[in-house]
């Protein structure tokens, strides 16, 4: 399957007069928001089924932000419009301890994109070279810091006027009283996504987490 990118009408789209603000108006248009996820349900189900998590956490963001045209916002060859869907461009951990971004193309169903998710991760682990790896055009950044939590985390972007894609970056697991949560980093561009889709998109992602047999 191949995403295809959908031109927007820029004299019939709602935010076309916001979208012009902050791009014309505003130098920097980037925002970071970090919220912490209630992880207590999915890391049970996981557990027993000895499901890795970090894949998941993939499909899981992925699916999420799957659901709003504003998350799927790019810009090619000049022209504003939105992708079918996105795809997870992610770091590997290498054993010397340096990273290189690879791409897993997203499909709805968990246990293919799963299954894709692990072999590509094996595939490119004595692969090195930070981007040897050829990201797709539709692609959107996804990491995750499992060492340490964090209350804030924010990402300085040089010259990412032009950068619609949201960027996520997921904390180490914190327990307590029964609980387990998990700090998640998001980093959007306000000409494309407002405060308000970041609050759709939460809920769909909790929901999700706390309903895995939906998608499981």
């Amino acid at each position: 399957m191949k995403a295809e990118f959908h031109a927007i009408d820029m004299e019939t789209w709602p935010r076309a007069q916001t979208y012009n603000y902050f791009t014309e108006m505003v130098t920097t248009t980037t925002y970071s928001i970090t919220v912490t996820l209630d992880v207590t349900i999915l890391r049970h189900i996981l557990k027993s089924k000895k499901i890795k998590f970090f894949p998941t956490y993939l499909y899981l963001i992925t699916r999420s932000i799957g659901k709003q045209q504003e998350f799927r916002m790019a810009l090619q060859d000049g022209v504003l419009g939105y992708w079918d869907y996105l795809t997870p461009y992610y770091p590997v951990l290498h054993d010397d301890k340096t990273i290189t971004f690879i791409c897993t193309e997203y499909n709805e169903d968990f246990r293919i994109f799963y299954k894709n998710c692990v072999a590509d991760m094996e595939h490119y682990q004595k692969s090195h070279g930070i981007m040897s790896v050829k990201a797709a055009s539709n692609n959107y950044i996804i990491a995750s810091i499992p060492w340490f939590s964090f209350n804030s985390l924010s990402m300085h972007l040089q010259n990412a006027n032009n950068y619609y894609a949201p960027i996520f970056e997921s904390g180490g697991f914190t327990e307590k009283d029964g609980e387990t949560t998990m700090p998640l980093s998001i980093t959007v561009n306000h000409a494309a996504i407002d405060g308000y889709h970041i609050k759709v998109f939460l809920e769909e992602l909790k929901n999700t987490l706390n309903h895995p047999e939906k998608w499981l």
